[in-house]
C-alpha cells in the first residue's frame, strides 16, 4: 500500500518584532563565534530592525509577500537618510542611495533565510519579490581611493603631527602616535575598519627582525601580513610612549588589556573614532590634496596604488582578504592615465615603422 507522504510542519506564526528579535540573537551567536564582524552585526541588527517596523511589527512574518517585501524597499528608499542631519544637505537626494538598498534588502534576505530554517515562513517571499536595482552596470561613477598624491599627503600630516609639530588644538591631541599607526596601517595594509578595531596586542608577532599581524577577517577567515621597517617602528613607538598612558586609565578593563588601539579614555577604539581622526588630518591637508578619506576609501587607496606599481591582483586579493579576485576588481579605481599607457606599451606599437616617401 502506498503511503501518504507526511505532511510539511506548519510554520510558527510569530510577529516580525519578535521574529528580528530572535534573529539578533542568531546573529550575536555568530559574531561570538567569528562568523560576523561586530560592524556586519550591527547592520543587519539596524536593518532588520527597521524591517520590521516598516512591514509592521505585529504582522505575522509568514503573512508577508513579495509585494509586502517590494513596498517595504521602496519605502525605505524615500525614507531621508538618517547619517544626515539635514536632508537636504545629502548629494542627489534626500533618499537612500541604491547601494544603500541594495544592502539592506541583503539584511532582508539574510532574515528570511535563517526564518525559512526555522520554520517561522512556509515560503521565503524574496523570490517574489522584484530583482535589486544594478548600480550603473557593476560600475561606480564616482573615485573612491585617494591619489597618490592625496594619499602621501595624508600620511605625512599624521606623520607631522606624530613629530611634535603643530596641532589642531583640541583634548585628544596627545593622541597623535596612535593617529598615525592608524592612518599608517590603514594606507599601507588596507584593512577593514572592523579588522582594526577588533585588533589585540597578541595578533601581532613582534620579533627583532620582522612583525607581522595575524588578521582575524570577515566569516572567521584569518591571514598574516608582514609589516614594513617603518610601518612596524610607527608600531612600536605607539607601544612605548602612549599605550601605556592610555591604558593608564583603564586598568582594571580586561578588553582594554587585549586591545591594540585605544581612545582618550583607554577603551578600546571604534569605528567612529577613526573616522574621527581621519576627518582632523584631512582639515591639516593642503588645499591641493584635500578630498574626503573613509577607512573604506583608504582600504580602495591600498588596492589602487598597488595595482598601479604593477602588483598582480591575486597579491593584492590576498593582503586585502579578499577570497575572490572579482571582489578585488571592485575595488580597483581607474588610474589616471592607464589606459594610454597600456596603449603606448602595446607590444605591437613599436612595430609600425613610418613609411618611407
Amino acid at each position: 500500500l502506498a503511503r501518504t507522504p507526511p505532511a510539511p510542519p506548519r510554520p510558527e506564526r510569530i510577529p516580525a518584532a519578535e521574529a528580528a528579535a530572535r534573529h539578533r540573537a542568531a546573529v550575536a551567536a555568530q559574531t561570538l563565534r567569528g562568523i560576523l564582524s561586530p560592524t556586519t552585526r550591527r547592520s543587519y541588527e539596524r536593518d532588520v530592525a527597521e524591517f520590521a517596523r516598516l512591514a509592521g511589527p505585529a504582522r505575522v512574518l509568514d503573512d508577508v509577500t513579495g509585494e509586502d517585501v517590494d513596498d517595504v524597499l521602496l519605502r525605505y528608499q524615500t525614507t531621508p537618510d538618517g547619517r544626515y542631519a539635514d536632508a537636504s544637505r545629502k548629494p542627489g537626494s534626500t533618499g537612500r542611495s541604491a547601494a544603500t538598498v541594495n544592502r539592506f534588502r541583503q539584511s532582508v534576505t539574510r532574515f528570511f533565510g535563517h526564518a525559512a530554517r526555522e520554520g517561522w515562513v512556509q515560503a521565503d517571499p524574496m523570490q517574489w519579490a522584484a530583482p535589486p536595482a544594478r548600480l550603473r552596470d557593476g560600475r561606480r561613477g564616482a573615485r573612491t581611493a585617494l591619489a597618490a598624491g592625496s594619499a602621501a599627503s595624508l600620511l605625512e600630516v599624521s606623520a607631522a603631527r606624530a613629530r611634535g609639530e603643530p596641532a589642531v588644538s583640541r583634548r585628544d591631541q596627545d593622541l597623535q602616535l596612535r593617529d598615525r599607526l592608524v592612518v599608517a596601517l590603514l594606507l599601507v595594509l588596507g584593512p577593514r575598519v572592523s579588522e582594526l578595531e577588533r585588533a589585540n596586542l597578541d595578533d601581532f608577532s613582534r620579533e627583532p627582525d620582522q612583525t607581522r599581524w595575524r588578521i582575524q577577517g570577515k566569516g572567521g577567515h584569518v591571514r598574516t601580513v608582514t609589516l614594513s621597517p617603518p610601518l612596524a617602528d610607527a608600531l612600536e613607538e605607539y607601544l612605548a610612549r602612549l599605550r601605556p598612558t592610555l591604558l593608564a586609565r583603564r586598568p582594571d578593563d580586561p578588553d582594554a588589556q587585549r586591545a591594540l588601539l585605544l581612545s582618550w579614555r583607554g577603551r578600546r577604539i571604534d569605528a567612529q573614532a577613526v573616522r574621527g581622526l581621519l576627518r582632523r588630518c584631512v582639515e591639516r591637508m593642503p588645499a591641493q590634496y584635500r578630498r574626503e578619506a573613509t577607512p573604506h576609501a583608504l582600504r580602495h587607496t591600498t588596492a589602487t596604488l598597488l595595482a598601479a606599481e604593477g602588483w598582480d591582483v591575486k597579491v593584492v586579493a590576498e593582503l586585502l582578504g579578499h577570497a575572490s579576485i572579482a571582489t578585488t576588481g571592485v575595488y580597483l579605481d581607474r588610474i589616471e592615465g592607464e589606459l594610454a599607457a597600456a596603449i603606448r606599451a602595446h607590444p605591437l606599437s613599436a612595430a609600425l615603422e613610418p613609411s618611407e616617401a
